[in-house]
Formats: C-alpha cells, structure tokens, sequence
C-alpha cells in the first residue's frame, strides 16, 4: 500500500483495496519487464508463453492456455505474432484437426539462452531476499487456486 494510509480502514478506500496493491504492483513488474524483454524482441505476454514452450516443446494451444489461464481467443495473435517473428510455427495436430500444436523454431530455442538473464534481473529488482520471494510467490499461487475456485 501507499505511504498515504489513512487513520481509519475503509473498505471504499482506494489504498484498503488488495485488488489494487495487486494490480499496481503488476503494472510495477511489467515496466522492470518491459525494459529486459526489448532487447529480447518480446512483450510480457509473448514472454509467457515462450516460457512455456522453453519448458514443454510442441504443446497445443489449449495447453498453453490452461498454464497461462488465458483462452484461445487471447493467445492466437499472440502467437501469430510470435510465429511472423520466426520464433514458432503453428500446426494443426494429426491425430486431431481441431488442435493446433505449437513448436519453438531454431531462432525460437536460441533465444532460450539470452533470456537466461531475465530472472536474475528481475529478482534484483525486487530487493528482496530469495525466501521472501519464494514465500510471497506460494501465497499468491494460493490467492489464485482460491479466487479460481469461487468465482
């Protein structure tokens, strides 16, 4: 929260609103990214999913759907855009014409090793000790798995 906190909690206060603490500090992350990721040729999101891919090579966009929580409709010019880029290239799945399944490129598996300097720049960004991260990263994977369940 902000250093203008007020005497009183009000639920109605902009600075009482998690959403918000949530939100301000994503945008924060995004901007420390968005510096990192140009030299790299990629946006947050396109990131993201080149994450995935760097993980698992030749998933189906549904897959990197459910591991990102976005739905095709998000994800399909991304990866247009990553595929003009020549870092994928789109398929539609043999065993099944409805799935499309996405492979990294020769440019696309090369730039695994340059973004190797993403994290360690983005944890010195942060200031924070290694376990502060990790235990602030588990809370907020259980914020999700609980919001995720009640909506």
């Amino acid at each position: 929260m902000s250093n203008r906190r007020a005497t009183t909690f009000s639920p109605l206060q902009l600075d009482s609103q998690l959403c918000f603490s949530l939100y301000s500090a994503q945008l924060a992350m995004t901007k420390v990214y968005r510096k990192l990721l140009a030299d790299l040729g990629l946006t947050y999101p396109q990131y993201l999913v080149m994450l995935v891919l760097w993980e698992a090579d030749g998933v189906t966009v549904s897959q990197i759907g459910e591991r990102l929580f976005l739905d095709s409709a998000t994800l399909t010019p991304l990866l247009k855009r990553l595929e003009a880029a020549g870092l994928v290239q789109r398929q539609r799945a043999t065993e099944d014409e409805r799935q499309v399944v996405v492979s990294l490129t020769a440019e696309g598996r090369a730039l695994k090793r340059k973004a190797g300097a993403v994290p360690e720049a983005i944890f010195c960004a942060t200031g924070c000790e290694l376990d502060e991260l990790v235990d602030l990263k588990s809370r907020l994977d259980g914020l999700r798995e609980r919001l995720t369940r009640s909506a």
